[in-house]
């Protein structure tokens, strides 16, 4: 599982992925959330699991939320003409 955490720093708010060294920076923490929500969905959609924690400024985690792999579409068919 992914887990992404979303924390305030001192220039605004960061977006950190586990196991990744670089982190997004955003000037609000709305637009980190935003950010890290839309990333979690795309891991998700792809199969992997992930968990996203929110940080307020005091430390204190304001809210956890999960997103479960989700099952891939399936393809569409491929129809093939008779010879």
């Amino acid at each position: 599982m992914t887990t992404l955490t979303v924390r305030p720093v001192a220039s605004g708010w960061a977006v950190t992925v586990a196991g990744v060294a670089n982190e997004m920076m955003f000037r609000s923490g709305a637009a980190a959330e935003a950010a890290a929500r839309r990333l979690a969905e795309r891991l998700a959609a792809k199969g992997e699991p992930s968990k996203l924690v929110i940080r307020l400024r005091d430390g204190s985690v304001a809210g956890r939320f999960l997103f479960p792999p989700r099952a891939p579409k399936p393809a569409a068919p491929r129809w093939r003409e008779a010879a």
